[in-house]
């Protein structure tokens, strides 16, 4: 008899051989007590499987054992966790059509993106294995020619990594990578609503070679009783985060208390600005890349979208022609490309600030109504007019909804686009080469694409400024994050 009756044959398979344990010090253990909570199908809000809820003691236990692997771990070679993370992107890349499959199941994805997905997961092994053997230090004749200093780079520590849901694999490895090259141990916490992927990279992780205690997986619905006694322990040196800016500022709070190196990814809201002089064509399409990415499910999804007055109009028409065609359904049916929100809250958040819009003044040109069954669905929908003081103005929308508001000068947009708490992206469209550098230095981001809706990359360094976070993830910066400089003075007589 099927224990998934809501699934095919091979759906079961995937999720039934993934553990569903907590994995502590190379070993797969049950959460004190044996208690679980369950995972959903956002496709149809049923259950899909139950896996391990670990309590603080258990936080603590895989902590420990990351402190007990420190010292060994540190001492490893850069050509060893180099090949550890080789071996570990081959892994990924062999399995990916599972772990496709596992991903859309607990989170909702299409195939075709979770394919991607773990593509793109597998890149931060691949790109952090040539970190590893590129950590340098220095020396250096003092002015007064008396002595000499030596720098040298050394591993932080053990560290602590909080996952978000939304990108179950590609957000661990990006912060399990520099982890592994700069010789740090961790503690890794998925997201509740999708624990499978980290579950299963664990397992990809230990036949790769990673010794035991060296990566330590805990699953847990108390994100926050069970992390923040480790945060305080003083056991652990790093904090690394990718979330809501809400939870981000408390774990900065939390982490003041032992001085902890921290860094966060937090929340965006994206300014996405087409000038008169774009090409609309081009425009349209990185509109959709940049909202329609895993659902508008992403801190770097386009948030704001400013188009030039002169060009709103048929602007607006193309992008809700091609939004309106994109078959929406559950992610693992032929040609879908939008699937289900995360969860009722999501699904219930999205409604909401569509309906703010419209009662203040938008347009809805396709779409703006979720259809009525199982599932936690919202329908490709572009808003024109939208009026600078409509909540998603100020919020992450966290869905496909792309809202136009117009605009007359390079000033104005520029200040409207500035004016909010965050600054993780921005995308800019235009073919003035000058305009595009003025206004890319302008905007108050990390990150900018100029005419091009995605940014991420793993050889490049991802994060933002004011409220979406500190520090940055990716490229050659993202190594230094797990990397702390010690200074060897000698004296030379």
């Amino acid at each position: 008899m099927n224990a998934h009756p809501g699934l095919s044959a091979d759906e079961s398979k995937v999720v039934d051989a993934v553990e569903k344990r907590l994995y502590v010090g190379g070993q797969w253990v049950d959460a004190s007590g044996g208690s679980t909570f369950d995972v959903l199908d956002p496709a149809t809000g049923e259950r899909l499987c139950s896996v391990a809820d670990a309590s603080p003691a258990d936080g603590r236990a895989a902590l420990d054992a990351a402190v007990a692997a420190q010292p060994a771990f540190a001492k490893r070679s850069p050509r060893e966790r180099a090949d550890l993370l080789t071996k570990a992107y081959e892994l990924l890349l062999e399995r990916v059509d599972d772990l496709a499959l596992l991903m859309t199941l607990e989170m909702g994805k299409p195939l075709a993106e979770a394919r991607g997905e773990i593509a793109y997961a597998a890149e931060f092994f691949r790109h952090f294995a040539g970190e590893a053997v590129r950590i340098d230090g220095g020396y250096q004749t003092a002015p007064a020619g008396n002595a000499r200093f030596l720098t040298a780079k050394q591993p932080v520590g053990p560290c602590l990594l909080i996952t978000p849901w939304n990108f179950p694999m590609a957000m661990g490895t990006r912060k399990l990578g520099p982890a592994i090259a700069a010789g740090c141990t961790s503690v890794i916490k998925p997201a509740h609503q999708t624990p499978l992927s980290m579950l299963a990279l664990m397992d990809i992780l230990a036949e790769a070679g990673v010794p035991a205690g060296a990566v330590n997986c805990v699953t847990a619905m108390d994100a926050g009783g069970v992390m923040e006694p480790l945060i305080r322990s003083g056991l652990a040196r790093k904090l690394s985060f990718t979330g809501s800016t809400r939870v981000g500022r408390m774990l900065l709070e939390q982490c003041a208390e032992k001085v902890l190196r921290t860094s966060l990814e937090l929340g965006g809201n994206a300014p996405f600005i087409v000038f008169e002089d774009a090409d609309l064509d081009e425009a349209v399409d990185g509109a959709i890349a940049a909202k329609m990415r895993n659902m508008g499910e992403a801190c770097t999804a386009a948030n704001r979208l400013f188009v030039h007055s002169s060009t709103i109009d048929e602007f607006g028409r193309r992008l809700a022609e091609k939004m309106s065609a994109l078959t929406v359904g559950r992610g693992t049916e032929p040609g879908v490309k939008v699937g289900p929100l995360i969860d009722e809250a999501g699904l219930e958040k999205v409604q909401s600030l569509v309906a703010d819009a419209v009662e203040r003044g938008a347009t809805v040109l396709t779409g703006g109504e979720a259809a009525a069954g199982n599932g936690y669905f919202y329908p490709p929908t572009v808003l024109t007019g939208v009026p600078r003081d409509a909540a998603m103005a100020d919020q992450e929308i966290f869905g496909p909804v792309a809202p136009l508001t117009p605009f007359d000068s390079e000033e104005e947009v520029v200040a409207a686009a500035n004016d909010t708490e965050w600054g993780l992206v921005a995308y800019v469209f235009t073919n003035d080469l000058r305009r595009a550098l003025r206004v890319a230095e302008s905007l108050e981001t990390g990150m900018v694409g100029l005419n091009q809706g995605i940014v991420s990359n793993p050889a490049a360094p991802f994060g933002g400024v004011k409220q979406s976070g500190l520090g940055r993830e990716g490229g050659a910066l993202g190594i230094d994050e797990y990397l702390e400089t010690k200074y060897i003075g000698i004296a030379m007589p």
